[in-house]
């Protein structure tokens, strides 16, 4: 359904290193948006190295208005887990890195019976979610994990 959805960002740096960390607990690694003057001081990260049009991904930049970037009230980015571990990485992974909690790691069953997710902030206050669906958590860790919280 979506091509990339992009959040702005008032420190790049700062951002990269937030979403390094969250996105890889999620097994997505940085994508290349370089090299392409229409995304000039772009990040993204997302299943597809390349960054190619038939990829998909989450992108950071500055505002293109040049003001500050700024959360919009209301707008969350959901990412999909594949594990309750994973859930539990993502969270662990940005507390640790500048973000600040929504949310713990939990069921949500107002949301679905399996509906297993977290909410965090970034350090520039826009609101994501990592869900996972399934029924039963994943008892295999994924590539970078570390301990679970909760």
């Amino acid at each position: 359904m979506f091509t990339y959805v992009c959040l702005g960002t008032n420190d790049i740096a700062k951002a990269a290193d937030f979403y390094d960390a969250v996105m890889g607990a999620l097994g997505l690694s940085r994508c290349l948006v370089e090299g392409d003057a229409n995304f000039n001081g772009w990040l993204g990260w997302g299943p597809d190295k390349t960054g190619g049009e038939a990829s998909w991904s989450l992108r950071i930049c500055a505002p293109f208005d040049r003001q500050p970037a700024a959360p919009g009230n209301g707008v969350m980015v959901a990412l999909r887990a594949q594990s309750w571990l994973q859930v539990q990485v993502f969270y662990a992974a940005a507390l640790a890195h500048g973000g600040t909690s929504e949310g713990e790691p939990g069921l949500r069953p107002q949301y679905g019976e399996h509906f297993y997710a977290a909410y965090v902030r970034d350090p520039d206050g826009n609101k994501l979610a990592a869900v996972c669906r399934e029924a039963q958590p994943s008892e295999a860790p994924v590539e970078g994990d570390s301990q679970p919280v909760g």
